[in-house]
C-alpha cells in the first residue's frame, strides 16, 4: 500500500514504474489519488465530474502503456469520454452524452492511465481564468484567492495539488501555458497538427488550439506526447514525426542556442516588473549554460494579432453556441452573458472580414518564420501579471447592464462599427498578451515555472519554437528543470 504523502513523491512515469515492478498496484495508485481529491478538492474545485466506479473497474483490469496504472484526470472540453456527460463548462449543456471516445481521450487510455474525473473549465474554454458559472471558481493551490488560470484550470488546479502528477489539458489561446504559469507546472502545446482532435473536431478554433497536458515534470510531458501524437483516421493533414522519441530527447544536449527575448507586450499594455524579472534571471541561467541570448522581437503587429484572434474567438463562440444548441438542446439564454455577447459580434461579423483576418494568420506564421531563421527560440514571460485574484476580471456591474441593453437590441453591427471590440481585444488580453502568437501561428510552445513572485505566488517563462520543433523545447525545457529544479516545490495546500 502506498500513501497519499508518498504518492505525491513521483511524477507519472515514476508511479508507472511503481506499478511495472510490482510495488504498488494501480488500484492502490487509485486509492491515493481518491484519497487526495477527498481532502482537497472541496477547497480548490478542481473536478467537478467525477468517475469512481468507471476508474474502479479499469484499475483492476490488466493495463499497457507507458503510464499503466496511472491516475490521470480529462479536461471538460473536447476531451470526450464515453458515456459521460461533457459540459464544457456551461450551464446550457445539460444532456450531451458522447458515444464514443474523442480520439485524444482513447490516446490517453492507449497509454495506460486510469481516467477518475474530468476537470474544470471557464464556459467553452473562453477564459484565462476558470470561474464559470455552471461549477464555481477552481482556485490556486498556492494561494486560494488567486485564480489557477484557464481554460485548463482545473487540470492545473489538480496537479498542484497533488491529485494526479498530470493531467489531460488544451490550448487555444494559452490554455495550457497560462495555468501551467499560474500554478507552478510545466506546460507544452504541440505544434499544430501533432496531436489529432478526432473524429467529432477536425482543427479546433481554425487549428488555434492543440492538446496535451499539464505535468510537474518535463519527462512526463514527453512520454505523453510520444503516446499520443500522430494524426488519426480523416485528420486534415499529417505532420513530420519526430526523428525519435520525444523522451529520447529529454535525455538530449541541446547544443549552443541563440534565444531572443522581450519583455513589453506585444499589445502594448503594462507588464508585472516580477514577469519581466523572471525571463531576465531565466536569460542569465540560460548563458550560464552556454547559449547566446539577446534581446530581440519578430516583426509582427501584436495589436492586429490580437484583433484578428478576437475575430476568431467570436466566431467560433457564435458557432459553439449554434451547435450546442443542435446537438444537445442549449439554449442561447443559458449562456453566460458574455459568452451570448461574443456570440453575437461572431454573428454579425461579415463572412469577408472573418477570411480576411484568417487570412492574415499567414502573415505572423511568415513573420515568426523569418524571425526563427535567426533565433533558435522566443523567450518572453508567459503572462503579463502573476495570478489574478478571484473575481477580479469580472466584468463590472454597468458593463454587465450595457452588455443586456446591447444583446437585448441585438446591437452586433453597431458595436463593430464603434470601435469598442479593438478595445475588448486589448483589455480582454492585458493580462495575456504573449501566448497567442503560437496559437495562431501554429508553432509549438511551453512554458517552464522558473519564478516564484515576493507573494510565493508562481511565475512561467515562456518559450516558442519553429513549427514541428517540440524536440528543441523539451530539450531546453529538461536543461532547465536541472539547473533549476521545480519539483521539489510544492504548493501550500
Amino acid at each position: 500500500m502506498i500513501s497519499v504523502d508518498e504518492y505525491q513523491q513521483y511524477d507519472a512515469l515514476g508511479l508507472a514504474d511503481l506499478v511495472r515492478r510490482g510495488e504498488v498496484s494501480a488500484p492502490e495508485l487509485l486509492s491515493a489519488a481518491l484519497k487526495r481529491a477527498e481532502a482537497v478538492n472541496p477547497t480548490i474545485n478542481a473536478i467537478v465530474v467525477p468517475m469512481h466506479e468507471l476508474a474502479q473497474a479499469r484499475a483492476q483490469a490488466p493495463l499497457q502503456g507507458p503510464f499503466a496504472g496511472v491516475p490521470f484526470l480529462v479536461k471538460d472540453v473536447i476531451q470526450d469520454y464515453a458515456g459521460v456527460m461533457t459540459t464544457s463548462g456551461s450551464g446550457a449543456i445539460h444532456n450531451y452524452i458522447p458515444e464514443s471516445h474523442a480520439e485524444i481521450t482513447e490516446r490517453f487510455l492507449r497509454s495506460g492511465v486510469v481516467i477518475f474525473g474530468k476537470t474544470n473549465s471557464p464556459e467553452l474554454a473562453l477564459k484565462g481564468v476558470t470561474e464559470p458559472q455552471r461549477w464555481g471558481a477552481t482556485r490556486n493551490p498556492w494561494n486560494l484567492q488567486h485564480t489557477p488560470g484557464g481554460s485548463s484550470g482545473g487540470a492545473a488546479a489538480a496537479v498542484a495539488a497533488g491529485i494526479v502528477p498530470m493531467a489531460g489539458a488544451n490550448d487555444g489561446g494559452g490554455s495550457i501555458r497560462i495555468p501551467a504559469a499560474c500554478c507552478g507546472l510545466f506546460g507544452l502545446r504541440p505544434s499544430r497538427g501533432r496531436v489529432p482532435l478526432g473524429p467529432r473536431i477536425g482543427e479546433a478554433w481554425e487549428g488555434a488550439s492543440s492538446d496535451l497536458v499539464v505535468s510537474r515534470s518535463v519527462r512526463d510531458s514527453a512520454a505523453m506526447l510520444d503516446a499520443i501524437q500522430g494524426a488519426d483516421v480523416g485528420a486534415p493533414f499529417e505532420i513530420r514525426p519526430p526523428e525519435r522519441p520525444y523522451l529520447d530527447e529529454v535525455q538530449r544536449d541541446p547544443g549552443k542556442l541563440r534565444i531572443a527575448f522581450c519583455l513589453q507586450s506585444p499589445i502594448g499594455t503594462p507588464v508585472d516588473p516580477q514577469c519581466a524579472q523572471a525571463v531576465m534571471n531565466t536569460a542569465r541561467v540560460l548563458e550560464g549554460l552556454g547559449h547566446h541570448v539577446e534581446e530581440s522581437a519578430p516583426r509582427i503587429d501584436g495589436r492586429a494579432l490580437a484583433r484578428d484572434y478576437l475575430t476568431m474567438y467570436m466566431g467560433q463562440v457564435a458557432a459553439d453556441i449554434a451547435h450546442w444548441s443542435a446537438v444537445a438542446g442549449a439554449r442561447e439564454a443559458d449562456f453566460e452573458i458574455e459568452t451570448r455577447m461574443l456570440g453575437l459580434l461572431g454573428r454579425s461579423l461579415p463572412a469577408g472580414d472573418y477570411v480576411l483576418a484568417r487570412r492574415r494568420w499567414n502573415d505572423y506564421a511568415r513573420a515568426l518564420g523569418q524571425f526563427h531563421q535567426r533565433y533558435d527560440l522566443y523567450m518572453t514571460p508567459t503572462l503579463a501579471a502573476p495570478p489574478v485574484r478571484i473575481g477580479e476580471l469580472d466584468p463590472p456591474a454597468w458593463q454587465q447592464a450595457a452588455t443586456k441593453l446591447l444583446l437585448a437590441l441585438r446591437a452586433g453591427r453597431v458595436v463593430h462599427a464603434s470601435g469598442i471590440v479593438e478595445q475588448l481585444a486589448l483589455e480582454s488580453l492585458a493580462k495575456v498578451p504573449f501566448t497567442q502568437l503560437a496559437n495562431l501561428t501554429g508553432t509549438p510552445a511551453m512554458s517552464v515555472p522558473l519564478h516564484w513572485t515576493t507573494e510565493q505566488l508562481p511565475v512561467g517563462v515562456q518559450f516558442i519554437a519553429p513549427f514541428g520543433a517540440e524536440d528543441r523545447l523539451l530539450r531546453v525545457a529538461s536543461q532547465l528543470e536541472q539547473a533549476q529544479p521545480w519539483a521539489q516545490r510544492r504548493a501550500p495546500l
